[in-house]
């Protein structure tokens, strides 16, 4: 039989772009991921702050609206109990009423035609 043949060094040596990271750079890159890390607790941390204080902002904003809206409720209130009622106005307020009694009834009658105003056969633009 014959002897067989023998790997040489070069059969078991890998090229260079598929040789594993040294492990110096794998130092580098963890050192790298670390840093990146602590920067991004930093800034969550920060955000995570202002949405903290933004939201304090929001209920003070919220009391102070709420405080506004009685107030404006109490003095409007207020000013109405205390405002005499003006004989005139409550008139022409019941005249109103009648007046879009009577018109609706009219829309309300069949067979009426809708008479067109004045301003409907009238041309535009001078022509």
């Amino acid at each position: 039989m014959e002897a067989p043949e023998r790997d040489t060094v070069q059969d078991w040596l890998l090229p260079a772009a598929k040789a594993p990271p040294l492990l110096s750079e794998l130092e580098l890159r963890v050192d790298e991921a670390l840093a990146t890390a602590r920067a991004s607790e930093e800034a969550v941390t920060l955000v995570g702050a202002a949405a903290i204080d933004a939201a304090k902002q929001a209920v003070r904003a919220a009391e102070l609206a709420e405080r506004a809206s009685a107030t404006a409720l109490d003095a409007s209130r207020v000013a109405l109990a205390g405002r005499p009622e003006d004989a005139s106005l409550r008139s022409f307020s019941q005249r109103a009423d009648r007046v879009v009694a009577r018109l609706r009834a009219l829309e309300r009658l069949p067979g009426r035609p809708r008479a067109a105003s004045a301003a409907a056969g009238r041309r535009r633009g001078g022509d």
